[in-house]
């Protein structure tokens, strides 16, 4: 069973970047697709960014297109999601996830990381 933690997240002004690391032990990313999620207080939690386990495929949340960025370091077992431009609205926890299959929907993920503050000021 893999376990995921992820890091990376803090206070932010609007415009600034995060990089944000999901470290897995117990398994190995390569044969997970891989997830990233957010919630804000009150609010679902919300797909951000995915990637197959090939590695061969990424996909976005609209409102993150072109500002983040998902990718894997098989070397060091490890996803991270490049977030640039950001805006009050990104302010979140934000999740790791593991699955069988790129999904924007939590139900497919099997494995979750215990997630990361994100706060960005405007």
């Amino acid at each position: 069973q893999v376990q995921l933690v992820e890091s990376g997240g803090g206070l932010v002004q609007a415009g600034g970047s995060l990089r944000l690391s999901c470290a897995a032990s117990g398994g190995t990313v390569s044969t997970y697709a891989m997830g990233w999620f957010r919630q804000a207080p009150g609010k679902e939690r919300d797909f951000v960014a995915a990637i197959r386990r090939s590695g061969s495929y990424t996909y976005y949340a609209e409102s993150v297109k072109g500002r983040f960025t998902i990718a894997r370091d098989n070397a060091k077992n490890t996803v991270y999601l490049q977030m640039n431009s950001l805006k009050p609205e990104d302010t979140a926890v934000y999740y790791c996830a593991a699955g069988e299959i790129a999904s924007t929907t939590t139900w497919n993920y099997n494995y979750w990381g215990q997630g990361t503050q994100v706060t960005v000021s405007s």
